[in-house]
């Protein structure tokens, strides 16, 4: 296709339209644009951290943290730091806000404590802090668990936003899940290749409104 980037993979659908008296008319072709990857681009490795939030794990059995942590590496960028906090609201802003005040920590990943459980308070203690709200990871995350897990996936609050010019990403606990988040989201959207667009290309400006007068930030 014309104008399209060099990997760019185009479907075209064709839907055939049956009017009342039974005639078919000719098929209405529409055009979807699938991400890919531009080769032409190179790779920029980012700092990630991550943190399991979990009343029981530790170092030695968190099967999610440490499927985020090998995903990460192998994807080329470095594991900023790695931890384990209890399922607390105050404990777990503690951790994120040091990692967002951090320069050298791009993104964070949490894995844990999205559920409706009374112990369950990621979402509680993270939303706050987000300038940005970003709905469309939660809406992408639903969707693939849901082709996997069926309607099972309600129970789950993956949420994200941006606060502070880093990245917040909260994953379920699970393993499974966190190889869906990231694999099927994660894995694309934090690589500068990714076309039409990704994550990377927007950081430079994530910090904007703070050196705008009077910008007004999270609420906590």
């Amino acid at each position: 296709m014309p104008g399209l980037v060099p990997g760019i993979h185009v479907f075209v659908i064709s839907f055939k339209r049956q009017d009342v008296d039974g005639r078919v008319r000719p098929a209405m072709t529409t055009e979807v644009v699938m991400a890919s990857t531009d080769e032409t681009k190179q790779f920029v490795p980012l700092n990630i951290a991550v943190l399991t939030i979990s009343d029981t794990r530790t170092l030695a059995d968190d099967k999610s943290g440490a499927t985020l942590a090998e995903r990460i590496v192998a994807a080329g960028h470095h594991l900023a730091a790695r931890e384990i906090i209890v399922d607390d609201v105050e404990a777990i802003r503690v951790i994120v806000k040091r990692w967002i005040a951090d320069p050298a920590v791009d993104a964070v990943i949490t894995t844990g404590g999205t559920g409706f459980t009374g112990r369950d308070v990621t979402p509680e203690a993270i939303e706050p802090l987000f300038e940005k709200r970003m709905d469309g990871f939660s809406i992408a995350f639903h969707m693939l668990s849901h082709a996997k897990i069926g309607t099972s996936t309600i129970q789950s609050r993956a949420t994200a936003g941006v606060a502070g010019a880093t990245f917040i990403f909260c994953l379920p606990g699970s393993p499974g899940a966190c190889r869906d988040g990231w694999d099927g989201i994660l894995a694309a959207q934090l690589d500068y290749r990714t076309r039409p667009c990704n994550f990377v290309e927007i950081m430079p400006r994530l910090d904007e409104h703070l050196r705008r007068p009077k910008a007004k930030g999270a609420s906590v």
